[in-house]
């Protein structure tokens, strides 16, 4: 898999996956100091402060995850695709077959 990298601006070449990463560590730590700081003020905003807490503990893992897949070099779905053939080709189990492709059986 080719590494790819976007142009910004006058053609200086970016790697977008640190962004997902510091973002990631960002809403990992806001949600942290959040759940530490723990109940403050009105009681009837809880179950919002609540929903709030777990969202950035959420967002974190999915911001890690992209993240993840960007570094190591997985930009499209295809991708990914192609990486869960080879694991299934190494397991030794036949390859899945396509939706399209059920007519030739």
């Amino acid at each position: 898999m080719e590494e790819e990298n976007r142009s910004v601006g006058g053609g200086v070449e970016f790697q977008w996956w640190w962004g997902w990463a510091l973002a990631g560590a960002a809403q990992l730590g806001w949600g942290v100091s959040s759940f530490r700081r723990g109940h403050a003020g009105d009681s009837r905003l809880m179950p919002f402060k609540a929903f709030a807490v777990a969202s950035l503990f959420v967002g974190s893992a999915a911001s890690a995850s992209v993240a993840g897949l960007q570094a190591s070099g997985i930009h499209k779905v295809e991708d990914l695709m192609e990486v869960g053939a080879n694991i299934r080709t190494g397991l030794g189990i036949p390859p899945r077959i396509q939706k399209g492709k059920t007519d030739d059986l």
